[in-house]
């Protein structure tokens, strides 16, 4: 029978972080959250990797602050070029059509 995984919100991961920092054995915290000690360690490198950006739910990219702007640029540039073509084969229709 296949196992049911537990999915935990952004709240609870940080506040697990934050306790795994503060108590001095991360396994028997782990034990009263009800995770795994890897699972807690593997959130803690993630936290410290991307800070507020870490956790970011189903289907959404971890992004540190720099990565995000990136990826918020090359979308506005994505977007730039297509409304940049769109104009040309506009005025090479209007061209052609006005003679």
């Amino acid at each position: 029978m296949k196992e049911v995984r537990k999915i935990y919100d952004k709240a609870f991961k940080e506040k697990a972080v934050q306790l795994s920092y503060e108590r001095t054995n991360v396994s028997e915290l782990a034990r009263e959250l009800g995770v795994t000690a890897p699972q807690l360690y593997k959130w803690r490198k993630e936290y410290e990797e991307f800070g507020e950006g870490s956790f970011p739910g189903k289907g959404n990219l971890k992004l540190t602050p720099e990565q995000e702007k990136i990826h918020e640029l090359e979308k506005r540039l994505k977007d730039a070029e297509l409304e940049r073509d769109i104009l040309k084969k506009a005025i090479g229709i209007f061209s052609k059509s006005g003679r």
